[in-house]
Parts: C-alpha cells; structure tokens; sequence
C-alpha cells in the first residue's frame, strides 16, 4: 500500500530537477540571461562533458555480474516485439513507412531512463532499482541507440542511391565514401561519382560537393546568358533546373566524336534526373564520358543548319515547358486523341554507352527523331500535337531569337512514328509505369547496403562521447568488480566533480531547449495526443505483456512498467532533429512529456501498488 509519505520521497527526489528545468526556462523566456548562442554553448558542454561522465559514473558503479537477466530479457523482447511489429506494418501497409516506424519505436521503446529514470525508481521502490535501471542505460548506449543509428542511417542511404541511382541501383557493386563524409542525413550536400572499374562493375565513390545548388542556381539567374554558362568550370547542366553535373570540363574545343553520341541522347532520355532535396549531387564517370563543350557543338550545328535544334532545347531547360519542369525533370504532356498522359521521364548524367564512333549533323538530327518517337511514344499520340507545343514553348522560341532572328519561322523536325491508337496507347502506358515501378524498387545487393550502413553508423559512433563512456564505464566495471581494484581518489574525484552536476545540468540544458521551442506543442494537437498515448500506454502495455510472459512477477514486474512510463528519451529526438524524421513530434514528445510525465508516474506508482 502506498502512503503519503511515500508519494512524498518520489516528490522530493523528483521536484529538484524539474526545478532546474524551470529556472533555465526563465533566464531564456522570462528574465533574458542567455542569449541563443550561449544557450547552445551550454548544451554542447552538457552533450560533450555533463551527460557522458554522469553516464561512465553510473555504469563503472554497477556490478556486471549480478545483472538481472530476466528483467533484461524482459524490456529487450518488449523492444524486439514493437520493433517487429512496425516492421509488419511499415512492409505490408499502404500508411507504413520507413520513417514512421522509426519515430513509434522512438516514442513507444525509448525513455529518458538516465535523467529521470535512475532518481525516480529510487525514491519509489529502492536503491536496487536504480542498479536495474543503470542495466537498462547500458544495453540502450551499447544496442538500441547504435540500432536507432543504423535504421536513420538506412534510410539516408536509401534517399541517395534512389535519388541518384533510380535505375542502376541494382548495379552497383561497391561503395567508397570519403573521410570527410560523416553521414548521409542530407544535411552536407554529397556527390556520388560512379564508374565502372576493371572488373567492368559499377564502383560508387561518395564525397562532399564541391558546389552546392544555391551558387548554381544563383548564378544562372545572374547571367541567363550562354556565355557565362559556358566559362563555367564545372559546368552546371540546366537540362532539369536541378544541380547536375557534367563529368568533364573542357577549355579547348575537342573533336566532335568525343563530344557527344547517340547512345548519350538516349542515356539522358531514358534516365530519372537527381533531387536536390536532399542537398545531393550526381556525376558519373563511366567509358565515354561527356565533355563541357556539349553547348559550343550544338551552337556550331544550329548556326550551321539556320535552323532550331534540339540543343536549343536543351540550353532552355530541358525541352521546354511541353515536355519539362524545372522542379523535378519530368515530363509532362496533354491528352490528344483518346491517349492518357504518359508516365513522367526525367533526365541526368549516367552514360553507359562504350562507342565513340563521330556524329554528324544527321545522326544528331536522327538521335532528336528516335529518342523522341521511342520514348514519348507513350504519350506523343499524334506529330500535329507535338509540333504545335513545342512551336508554342517560350524557353524554345526565346533561344531561337535570342540565337538568330532567322530562325523565328523554322521547325524542328520530328519523324512520324507509327500512329498509336488509344488502345494501342493505354498498353504501352501500362507497360512503361510497370518497369518503372520494378526501376524504382531496384537497390544494390544486400551485401553492399549493409557495408555502407556499417561505415557511417562507426563514423558516427566513434564521434559521439556517448559511446566512449559507456564501453570505458562498462570496461572498467568488467575489471574492477571482478578483481577488486579501486579507482585511484584522483581520478574518481575528477569525474565526480562533473558526473555530480551531470542530471542537474541536464535538466538544465533541457529547459533551455524547451525556450527557444516557438511552441511547446510543435506537431499539432491531435498528433500530440496520439504521441502520448504510445508513449505512455502502448510502451508500458507491451512491456507488462513481456514481463509476464518472461515471469517477472511482484515488485520487478512494478519497475519494468513505471520505467516504461518515464517521459521520452533525448538521444532520439537529437537523432530525429539531425535527419529530418518527425523532429517536431519527437520535440513534442520530450517537452510536452516532460511536464506531464511526473503526475502520470505516480498515478501507475500508486495502482500498482494497491
């Protein structure tokens, strides 16, 4: 039975740190102490310093061999069981996603158990609580977060090979990621140079961008002029208005047989643009690659010629507002005679052809007319139709006056494919958006994901003080508890000196973040409340369902559900922030949580105990 006086041990050891929380919340919102910048250098010495040293002190004080395996065994199968079935659900659901199973598992799987867990269960059922609660910071530190690392950086990957690679994913055989590359988040502009190495596979090397889409596009804007695009080195392609590069940059002309070949016009037909939403780039470097005076070759064959070429086109955007747009590179057509629109096709750099044979006038005018009737085939029904839009598209017309004024009545010419009949049509419609759809779900071989997941996920682990403290707090428990060795007084004081102020700081830290939030509700009523009920009903739900089934009984079947209960863990939510999934429910739920987590625990505190 719980009495009053025990309500009132949890309040004394739990009110102290909400205090701190309070004070850093009013030297920011109300009195105007801490300016944002040094509230950020404040959290960066409570993640650097406060946080990792209160977590060495925990973990070097527990005895590692007289861990409790059956609550351990306990809380792993509650997570290993949510962990399941999100993966169902995100696999087979029409809703599920990637994303989203990551953030349940965070709110649902993920306390605060360091900060708030270790004092609370303390003052509730004793100090041997406190020892299974230091259990679970370490299988957190050590698995869970490290898991939590893997599934983020996953998903990083994934928007990268399907942005840059969304037809050769299933190709490429390696990856190499640079030094300088400490994770895929998005959030540092990358480039990905693919090419085909001796062993004639596709080898992916991964960098830093040297340009970033911003000075591209700025600088378009600034000139809108050829010349200036031609001087640029390297040179940005405005095939899509999106940041694709060519593979070399060439000063001097070169002959025309390596500047350009059919087998290149329809490697950009036939291929899907990269996004820059996500900050990446896209180069490939393959057997022919092709070179920057691609522009001063069209000019010379249009000025030739006294006619619109497609190199017009090209220079204005793709094939101008008939066929593209700027935003994603797809293409994009009317409805004519009875034919649905086609499936969107998008351009970028991948040329995979191995011929260098010359190109003349003709062949280059016979490339524009079969890249043309085969690939808008599915949504050209009939030449009248093409020609009137392409006659009607501003970016063509502006660079045909722009280029020569003798040009205003010329046409470009098109040959006429086989007329397609609207059922003809329909077919091939179908037929098109079917291998896109296999296209898109093609990724390299499990193999090569898993290396590449495993280098970043140690790339990060290896800059997270976090990680250092567990394992040399888990280490020195290892040793110290097995043969009796004493830390020296020097040492201990020294880190207690921090480790000490480590949950007050903290808390601290955490009001902080609660001031400079523009609300303390950042998701939205209705998401918010459905956070808190996975936060606080499904975790502790399926961990007492676990316990059971283990056989936990009596007061360790009391622990493992109110730890359930502790408001939510911050490592996800900095995780969350750092790679864009849900930063703002993951933000809700630690700020909002934090406030309401006290009455809740004790409400379990005390059904428990009747």
């Amino acid at each position: 039975m719980i009495t009053g006086k025990d309500i009132y041990d949890v309040l004394a050891a739990i009110i102290p740190l909400y205090v701190a929380m309070i004070l850093a919340y009013g030297s920011v919102r109300w009195w105007k102490i801490f300016t944002p910048d040094q509230c950020s250098g404040i959290n960066r010495f409570v993640a650097v310093f406060a946080v990792p040293l209160l977590s060495f002190h925990f973990i070097s004080s527990n005895d590692p061999y007289a861990m409790n395996y059956q609550f351990i065994a306990a809380d792993s199968l509650q997570k290993v069981v949510i962990l399941f079935a999100l993966f169902l659900w995100q696999s087979f659901s029409k809703n599920g996603s990637l994303e989203w199973m990551i953030t349940l598992f965070s709110l649902s799987a993920l306390p605060n158990t360091l900060v708030m867990g270790i004092p609370l269960l303390k003052a509730m059922y004793g100090d041997f609580s406190g020892s299974l609660m230091v259990q679970i910071v370490v299988l957190q530190s050590v698995i869970w977060y490290t898991l939590m690392l893997f599934m983020f950086e996953y998903r990083g990957a994934k928007l990268l090979i399907s942005e840059q690679f969304p037809e050769t994913a299933g190709s490429i055989t390696s990856f190499r990621v640079e030094s300088d590359v400490i994770s895929l988040n998005g959030r540092d502009p990358l480039q990905a140079d693919a090419e085909i190495g001796d062993d004639g596979k596709l080898h992916v090397v991964v960098r830093r961008s040297t340009a970033s889409s911003r000075s591209i596009i700025s600088s378009y804007n600034k000139s809108h002029g050829l010349n200036s695009l031609v001087s640029m080195t390297p040179r940005a392609s405005n095939l899509t208005g999106v940041e694709i590069y060519s593979v070399q940059s060439s000063r001097e002309p070169t002959p025309r047989a390596s500047s350009f070949n059919q087998s290149d016009f329809y490697a950009m037909f036939s291929s899907k643009a990269a996004s820059p939403k996500h900050g990446y780039t896209n180069s490939f470097q393959g057997v022919t690659p092709r070179t920057s005076n691609f522009e001063e070759e069209m000019m010379k064959i249009g000025k030739k010629k006294g006619g619109s070429s497609m190199s017009g086109e090209l220079f204005n955007g793709g094939l101008g507002p008939s066929y593209g747009s700027t935003s994603g590179g797809g293409l994009k057509k009317k409805e004519n005679g009875g034919c649905g629109a086609g499936t969107n096709k998008e351009l970028h750099m991948f040329v995979w052809s191995s011929s260098a044979s010359p190109v003349s006038e003709g062949n280059l005018r016979h490339a524009v007319n079969r890249a043309t009737s085969t690939d808008f085939g599915v949504i050209d029904c009939s030449k009248a139709a093409l020609q009137q839009e392409i006659s009607a598209s501003r970016g063509m017309n502006e660079f045909g006056t722009n280029l020569s004024p003798a040009r205003k009545n010329d046409e470009v010419e098109i040959e006429e494919g086989p007329k397609a009949s609207p059922a003809n049509c329909q077919k091939k419609k179908m037929e098109v958006e079917e291998g896109e759809m296999e296209k898109k779900h093609s990724m390299p071989p499990a193999s090569v994901m898993t290396r590449l997941i495993l280098i970043m996920v140690w790339r990060k682990l290896i800059r997270n003080p976090n990680t250092y403290s567990s394992l040399v707090g888990l280490i020195w428990s290892l040793v110290s508890f097995r043969w009796d060795i004493k830390m020296p007084t020097i040492i201990g004081r020294s880190i207690s000196i921090l480790s000490d102020a480590g949950l007050g700081m903290a808390m601290f830290s955490l009001g902080l973040f609660m001031a400079l939030q523009p609300k303390i509700i950042a998701c939205g009523k209705s998401v918010a409340t459905f956070s808190m009920a996975v936060r606080f009903l499904t975790g502790p739900a399926v961990i007492a369902a676990t316990s059971i089934a283990i056989g936990l009984r009596g007061v360790l079947l009391h622990v493992a559900i109110v730890q359930a209960a502790l408001p939510q863990g911050i490592v996800p939510f900095v995780f969350a922030k750092e790679y864009n999934v849900h930063p703002d429910i993951l933000s809700t739920a630690v700020i909002f949580g934090m406030l309401i987590a006290l009455p809740i625990t004790i409400l379990y505190y005390v059904l428990l105990g009747l």
